[in-house]
């Protein structure tokens, strides 16, 4: 037989959730994150700021493509443009997408550290 809950009350202290509108620019946000492309090129400005010619031959993408996926994250404010003469440089856009990126990183190695342990 399976247990159901009854309960007819909140646990003590949850107050404050986040708005609808709220939830929808997060979930806005975190789109940025589930495309390979796109968390390449975080990667990558996560290390050094650079052109969209640069990013392409790192990543391995055409200019076209790696173009289709800044505007992306731009939009998004993930990432921050700064013109020099006629070439445009990238970069993140501030502390909190770098400490973001590194964080998920860190939480990836810890996952496959506790699956390679429970494996041994």
């Amino acid at each position: 037989m399976k247990e159901v809950c009854n309960c007819d009350h909140l646990p003590s202290g949850v107050t404050g959730l986040a708005s609808e509108e709220m939830l929808e620019n997060l979930e806005k946000f975190y789109s940025a994150f589930s495309a390979r492309s796109r968390l390449a090129i975080i990667d990558a400005l996560d290390k050094a700021e650079m052109c969209v010619c640069e990013l392409g031959r790192l990543l391995n993408m055409t200019k076209s493509a790696v173009s289709h996926q800044l505007r992306i994250l731009k939009e998004l404010g993930l990432i921050k443009a700064r013109k020099s003469g006629k070439e445009v440089f990238y970069s993140l856009a501030d502390e909190h997408v770098k400490m973001l990126f590194e964080i998920s990183i860190e939480h990836i190695n810890e996952l496959e550290r506790e699956v390679c342990k429970k494996n041994i």
